[in-house]
């Protein structure tokens, strides 16, 4: 009598690993998804405590909301940010001095969990992107920040306080390179900011403290001044504008009307 060896033969195994690597096709795509997810339901509880704490600084300044930065530089030498103190002499973060931090007391929430800040990592770790056109206007040559009061936003649940936020930079590197991006423009200024990176939506915070997924309104050709921006780079790292009415020469929902 004969036996038989009850081990695989090359083409049973062959065929496991083939619907092991079906499979495999059929569900990485899922769970890179799910985990996404996940990442994008801490990416809006971090702005949903931002926006908060935003509301609790106009709170203790007569109503009048959070300035972009507290500082020039030059000439001052240690600027004030909402998510840290930045001394350019020293080159020294110091989170606990930002000025949001009284508020929020916990530094792990100025980070994105869906984005590398590695390129400007010193500055500190953000991902979040304020609409400082609008709600703090800062005129460049006279080093004058004026914030707003909170009575001058007309429609707090539709105008855009802080989103997930990154820019593309075309002048340091040979490549178009992605890096964070504190200053969220408005449609009207031709520099798209707005990230979607969390399965293609991009989470935004409301001054008046809500926070919801919105989809990016993407570019076409080149865009920027002397059309020095291709709308590619900017669709490629999913990053476009937040809009409503589709004219992206207007800034409804950056604007205090």
């Amino acid at each position: 009598m004969s036996t038989r060896s009850s081990g695989f033969t090359l083409i049973e195994l062959l065929v496991v690993i083939a619907i092991i690597a079906i499979l495999a096709a059929i569900l990485f795509p899922v769970f890179a998804r799910a985990r996404e997810k996940a990442r994008q339901t801490q990416c809006l509880s971090n702005l949903k405590q931002i926006a908060l704490g935003w509301m609790m600084y106009a709170g203790d300044y007569d109503e009048r909301v959070m300035p972009v930065q507290a500082g020039f530089h030059p000439p001052d030498d240690v600027i004030y940010y909402w998510w840290g103190s930045y001394d350019y002499g020293t080159a020294t973060l110091r989170e606990e001095e930002g000025l949001l931090y009284p508020y929020m007391k916990n530094n792990q929430i100025h980070a994105c969990p869906s984005f590398s800040n590695e390129l400007r990592g010193s500055l500190g770790q953000t991902g979040y992107g304020y609409n400082y056109a609008y709600l703090s206007p800062i005129d460049w040559w006279t080093a004058k920040i004026t914030p707003v009061p909170l009575a001058a936003i007309g429609r707090p649940s539709e105008t855009v306080c802080f989103a997930d936020a990154a820019r593309i930079n075309t002048w340091s590197y040979a490549e178009p390179t992605v890096e964070a991006n504190a200053y969220l423009d408005p449609p009207s200024y031709d520099t798209p900011g707005f990230q979607a990176r969390h399965n293609g939506v991009g989470n935004v915070a409301w001054a008046d403290g809500h926070v919801k997924a919105v989809t990016p309104t993407y570019r076409t050709g080149t865009f920027g001044w002397g059309g020095s921006y291709d709308s590619k780079d900017f669709r490629d790292n999913h990053i476009g504008d937040i809009d409503e009415d589709g004219n992206l020469s207007t800034d409804e929902l950056f604007d205090l009307e």
